[in-house]
């Protein structure tokens, strides 16, 4: 299916003082240069703030995470989770269309999406509550129909009793998610057939439900001002804790020997182990007597800043976005035939100093385009980008 941004977008997009907070801590999870690896949590803190994800928004998140443009769309654009347009400022129905549910009746939900909050997918009813799309499998077809709100699933939905969840959505209350057919979670609708032992000793609701229940958070987006911030990693100085001297296994306490896992109490008991001797230092080899390897190719000639203080635009080359456009200038690189006079020795020094972005000139055949920008004509990318086509 294909998902576009939408057609209006805001100025700009900064995260509330509290997500920001938040965000960072998700970032520290990651190693140094692993941040991207924060992606999905830092876009979906984005939208929860605002409601859906506009591009300045993502572009934002991309920012934060040393990202290309282009990589947090794609996330952004693959994911059903994310709201490219407006929605409702209550609830933002999503309906699985995908066979089982069409085979129980998803047609006859959309029906109600249709006459009850607007004629077409994205369209925000009249009263700005409601909007509505239909989506690819949710991976809930033993519980057909169904539809997700946010962070919720509703199932086992009939056409009366999704258009009761939506008048008592817009007179405030929060219907309770999961099955609404009286079903506990996806068992038989005749009844448990095994098992039964802990149907008297379970929940009032399924374990997502209760919690939904439990936290009161249903249909509420995460502002960043209800809950406190919990990145216990941080105090560590790093994202890897050490190793434990001991776990809890099976109820018994257990210690981390160099044998491996032995009960606390025979730990006690056990000989400690002599730690090994270092062996003897070996002398360091002698250091060779030539010079230090020569700098791969040769520096191309820089610039100590654009001429006439116009830069030509570096994105118009396939290959370079706005961190590789901002690293070409730090490297003295602002014009096209700057880069379509390298040669291939100096080609090869600017492959091996892109940090982070080594082999970029030769894969993106950079000087073979350059050539042609720096002489007035057009690649097929920088026409695209011409017509707004390329982000």
């Amino acid at each position: 299916m294909l998902r576009r941004l939408y057609h209006e977008q805001p100025e700009s997009f900064a995260f509330t003082p509290a997500n920001a907070d938040w965000a960072e801590a998700q970032i520290s999870k990651y190693p140094e240069g692993r941040q991207a690896s924060a992606i999905i949590p830092l876009l979906w803190r984005a939208q929860e703030q605002e409601g859906w994800l506009s591009r300045p928004a993502i572009e934002h998140v991309a920012d934060m995470l040393g990202m290309d443009y282009i990589r947090a769309l794609e996330v952004a654009t693959f994911y059903f989770m994310f709201h490219l347009h407006p929605v409702g400022g209550v609830a933002h129905f999503q309906i699985c269309g995908t066979t089982p549910c069409m085979l129980c009746g998803s047609e006859d939900l959309i029906a109600v999406c249709r006459d009850k909050i607007a004629p077409a997918p994205f369209q925000v009813s009249e009263d700005g509550k409601f909007s509505w799309e239909e989506v690819e499998c949710l991976g809930a077809c033993s519980n057909a129909p169904m539809a997700q709100v946010g962070k919720d699933y509703y199932e086992d939905l009939t056409p009366e009793r999704f258009a009761e969840m939506i008048d008592e959505m817009a007179a405030g209350e929060v219907p309770v998610p999961g099955p609404q057919n009286g079903r506990y979670a996806c068992e038989p609708k005749s009844g448990l057939t095994s098992l039964t032992e802990f149907e008297s000793g379970r929940a009032q609701y399924n374990a997502s439900a209760q919690r939904a229940v439990d936290h009161g958070d249903t249909l509420k987006r995460i502002d960043g001002t209800e809950e406190a911030l919990y990145a216990p990693w941080r105090d560590k100085g790093a994202n890897h804790a050490p190793a434990p001297s001991s776990v809890v296994l099976n109820e018994e306490p257990v210690a981390i020997t160099a044998k491996g896992a032995v009960k606390a109490e025979a730990a006690k008991d056990a000989p400690k182990a002599e730690a090994p001797k270092p062996a003897p230092a070996k002398p360091a080899p002698e250091a060779p007597k030539s010079e230090a390897a020569p700098e791969a190719g040769t520096r191309p000639e820089a610039l100590s800043g654009p001429r006439g203080g116009k830069a030509d635009d570096l994105k118009r080359i396939k290959g370079i976005g706005p961190k590789l456009e901002a690293l070409c200038n730090t490297l003295g690189f602002y014009h096209y035939d700057q880069i379509a006079s390298w040669t291939e020795a100096e080609v090869a020094w600017v492959d091996a100093n892109l940090e982070g972005f080594k082999g970029r000139v030769t894969r993106d055949t950079w000087v073979e385009q350059a050539k042609l920008l720096a002489e007035g004509k057009e690649t097929e990318f920088s026409a695209r980008v011409k017509k707004g086509e390329v982000y």
